[in-house]
């Protein structure tokens, strides 16, 4: 009987040099998996692999040397089991994530149930090419947001609060960017100079900055064969009901108007990036 190699392709065995052997990509989104879930790959890869995983790039997890006999075990034992297999192909891939707010100090959003909305809202939707989603935390940039096809960065909107300021200037050197100026009587902020890092805001010992919490988005990255640092061309955003609208208008834009085997850097080029930033004010503002 024939082997469908596309099929096992798309749900996540990639062939390996040796003969009717396949390297298990399994889901893994925002870089989280519980206990239960290693020990339960652990235990497959001792029993049907080579006794090692490989971690990807993009936080995945394989497992080397699935022999094409144990493929449906494999994947029903799996599934049984709270673990699912990843895609590969022309879809939308596993979305990346650091840790974000919940664990790290310089976290600006909630990354890893985000990451979850996404995953659930996009995970496997087929277009013409590859599609990847990668959020970071916070101005760090420790997932290299702007390598993916749609990035999302988290980031403050902050005010100061005249009130509750002592003039001690820690927030003006927090600052980086040099957007804070002090005066006798006033912190000036400087919105052009401003990435929406908060450090102002978490540095501040007296509370006197009002943080808001928000996305900043890169579209058009891709870190393989063609090499393109992803373009923000969009303010901050403020709330996921803009973000998802958003996200929903890049998705369709790249399903309506790309060439087979095209990414979604190349489809925005091509048609231009004025038409592209016009679709994406027009869902910004809803």
């Amino acid at each position: 009987m024939a082997v469908d190699y596309k099929a096992l392709k798309n749900g996540g065995f990639m062939r390996q040099v040796q003969k009717n052997t396949f390297s298990l990509r399994l889901k893994v989104v925002g870089g989280n998996l519980t206990a239960e879930q290693l020990t339960v790959i652990a235990e497959i890869s001792d029993k049907y692999g080579d006794g090692y995983v490989h971690l990807t790039s993009r936080q995945a997890v394989e497992i080397p040397f699935i022999k094409l006999a144990d493929v449906d075990a494999v994947t029903a034992e799996l599934k049984a089991r709270g673990v699912n297999t990843g895609v590969c192909g022309p879809r939308v891939r596993t979305v990346t994530a650091c840790q974000g707010r919940a664990v790290c100090s310089s976290g600006c959003i909630d990354t890893y149930p985000l990451a979850a909305e996404i995953s659930d809202r996009y995970f496997g939707r087929e277009f013409p090419h590859k599609f990847k989603f990668g959020i970071t935390g916070c101005m760090n940039n420790c997932l290299k947001a702007e390598e993916n096809d749609l990035g999302i960065k988290g980031g403050y909107t902050v005010e100061w609060i005249p009130s509750a300021c002592a003039f001690c200037g820690v927030c003006v050197k927090a600052c980086r960017e040099g957007a804070l100026t002090q005066t006798d009587e006033e912190i000036l902020l400087d919105s052009s100079k401003c990435i929406h890092c908060g450090r102002c805001a978490k540095s501040c010992p007296f509370n006197a900055w009002k943080a808001e919490a928000g996305y900043l988005l890169s579209f058009g990255g891709t870190f393989g064969n063609l090499i393109a640092k992803g373009e923000q061309i969009l303010p901050i955003i403020r709330n996921k009901e803009t973000l998802f609208r958003v996200a929903d208008a890049a998705l369709n834009f790249f399903d309506r108007n790309a060439k087979p085997s095209e990414r979604f850097r190349v489809t925005i080029d091509r048609i231009g990036w004025d038409t592209f930033k016009a679709e994406m004010e027009t869902a910004y503002h809803g």
